[in-house]
């Protein structure tokens, strides 16, 4: 995903989105576990893709805070 289109996103989409990444990135760890995954690297790029989602959630928060100021 790209960051276009992470700041296209609501902030209620975003959280879904994180939700169902960290659940993609489970479910891909224990399939590595259980048994070797084709792309081992698809892991890597799930956690970055939640790495980004969750700083445009904090960079929103950290707006919203001094827009109140």
């Amino acid at each position: 995903m790209k960051n276009s289109e992470i700041t296209g996103l609501s902030q209620e989409e975003l959280v879904a989105r994180i939700a169902e990444e960290t659940e993609n990135l489970v479910k891909l760890k224990f399939a590595h576990t259980i048994s070797a995954i084709e792309n081992p690297s698809r892991i890597s790029k799930v956690r970055k893709n939640i790495a980004r989602l969750n700083t445009e959630v904090t960079k929103r928060k950290a707006e919203s805070a001094t827009e109140t100021k």
